[in-house]
């Protein structure tokens, strides 16, 4: 970075517009948001840039609450539980769980996802892409679960 308005430019976000007196998330003032709408549809609002249909929040708000916990068993929460034991605080127990996260563990929302844009994109019959999933034996992205 070379001045002052390289080293602004670098930091800004199309995201958020945080001025004197003015908190802006995607345009919207965030007055406005509060008491107005949901946690899910602010996530919503800050990871795609528009506030979510009625249906979409309600797909949400649905997903959130199905993920919230899987039990002391699951890798990430046995670490988190464990780096708290030791002593860790809430922000490092939680760093340690999340960080446990990949394509073995906790990935599968990520891997469906990319399955779901590939299916979009190629325009392949799903029904295809399940049989060759299943020719190897292989998990398809986003259904079942280990223990349920």
């Amino acid at each position: 970075m070379t001045s002052t308005t390289d080293a602004a430019d670098w930091w800004s976000t199309g995201i958020s517009d945080i001025g004197p007196g003015s908190i802006r998330f995607h345009g919207y003032a965030i007055q406005d948001l509060i008491g107005e709408v949901t946690f899910p549809q602010m996530i919503w609002l800050m990871t795609r840039g528009d506030l979510p249909t009625i249906g979409q929040a309600r797909l949400l708000e649905c997903a959130l609450v199905a993920a919230v916990d899987h039990g002391p068993q699951a890798p990430s929460i046995a670490a988190a539980r464990m780096a708290v034991s030791c002593g860790l605080p809430i922000n490092n127990a939680m760093a340690t769980g999340v960080n446990l996260l990949g394509d073995i563990h906790g990935g599968a929302g990520q891997q469906c996802l990319e399955l779901l844009y590939t299916l979009h994109e190629t325009g392949a019959d799903p029904r295809d892409v399940i049989a060759s999933y299943k020719s190897r034996k292989a998990f398809i992205p986003g259904f079942g679960h280990r223990f349920h």
